[in-house]
């Protein structure tokens, strides 16, 4: 059974901060106050079901008590009874979900960023072929993909590509992608049939707000200069093109997609905030890593994730050692969920194991 002071105490926040909200506060407390109300809300609904199935047991449990009971009326009971226990089940199992300690960060949108590893060519090409898979997940999901900057490859795909991805809750679903990805593939260049093994990286890294992080402007150097990416003539006689380092960290940004300087410098900052961030986050991963079971989610670039082996058309992640005969539609995007969700599930059930008072 779950806590009665805990959901007590939860049900009289979701009260006062919906007083809040009628009092009319001021724009800064209205948008912090509507995120916990949403957040709570969701909660708050299950836990009035679980309390209504409590209730219901208790009642059920106080009539077959009852000795005068008919045979056939007990049956009865004893019938729905089971019935509202697995309800029970699953709706204590859905309020301890809600419960667990949230990432600041899972509503946000992210910047993506794949980078070619070991392989030359063939892992440009791999980078490419990333880059498309999330971009088509993204768009099952809804969401929004901006190039920020790329550089291609000689043979095709990318040395790297930044993006955006603009959307609700993309960092809850996409953090668990950051990390080393491996290919087992014979290029098309292999003219006898050897498999070659190639790498690329994959960073996630939430979009951050300036209250987040602040950057001093005397700790920035800004360079302009002209873009040397897709954009025509246009593009080519402007120095539309930002490089914004960061002196204190060496962290170096470059945005190019943009035909303003001014738009450019904007993604160039918002790009800066989020890998200052991450740097920060990093360290603290690092510094906390020792206590740690599972590695899901613990975003160490160097940690070989997963492998998308093509002659045996399999995909593996090796944290959770899921593997899906599905390669095609994993690289489609379709299937991409599915590792996801498991690696969701998995980091769920690390978190309600260590919030578990037993």
């Amino acid at each position: 059974m779950l806590p009665a002071a805990r959901l007590d105490a939860l049900l009289a926040r979701h009260a006062a901060v919906e007083a809040e909200l009628a009092a009319a506060p001021g724009a800064e407390a209205l948008a912090r106050l509507s995120r916990e109300f949403k957040e709570l809300d969701r909660v708050v609904e299950r836990v009035k079901l679980y309390r209504d199935a409590v209730r219901e047991l208790a009642d059920l449990d106080g009539l077959l008590a009852e000795p005068a009971l008919d045979a056939e009326m007990a049956a009865m009971a004893r019938s729905e009874r089971a019935g509202l226990q697995d309800r029970l089940a699953r709706l204590e199992h859905e309020v301890r979900l809600a419960l667990l300690p949230k990432d600041a960060m899972d509503d946000r949108s992210v910047i993506l960023e794949v980078r070619a590893g070991t392989g030359g060519d063939e892992a440009a090409l791999f980078a490419g072929d990333l880059f498309r898979m999330y971009q088509r997940y993204a768009g099952l999901q809804g969401w929004i993909v901006e190039v920020v900057s790329v550089s291609e490859g000689t043979a095709g795909g990318f040395k790297e590509i930044v993006a955006e991805i603009k959307g609700e809750g993309a960092f809850a679903k996409l953090k668990f992608e950051s990390g080393t990805h491996r290919v087992q593939r014979v290029p098309a260049t292999e003219t006898s049939g050897r498999i070659h093994t190639s790498a690329a990286t994959v960073a996630v890294l939430p979009e951050i707000e300036e209250v987040d992080v602040a950057i001093d402007d005397k700790d920035l150097r800004i360079d302009t200069m002209r873009s040397g990416g897709a954009g025509g003539q246009h593009v080519n006689k402007t120095e539309s093109a930002v490089r914004v380092t960061h002196l204190p960290t060496g962290i170096v940004v470059l945005v190019q997609e943009e035909r303003s300087q001014h738009r450019n410098k904007a993604k160039a900052m918002a790009h800066l905030r989020a890998k200052i961030y991450d740097q920060e986050e990093q360290a603290r991963a690092s510094a906390r890593a020792a206590d740690r079971r599972l590695q899901v989610g613990s975003g160490d670039r160097s940690e070989r994730i997963r492998t998308y082996n093509f002659p045996q058309g399999r995909v593996t992640d090796h944290r959770i050692s899921l593997t899906l005969y599905k390669l095609p539609q994993v690289l489609a995007g379709d299937a991409l969920s599915e590792l996801i969700d498991a690696l969701v599930a998995e980091h769920q059930a690390v978190l309600l194991a260590a919030d578990d008072p037993a």
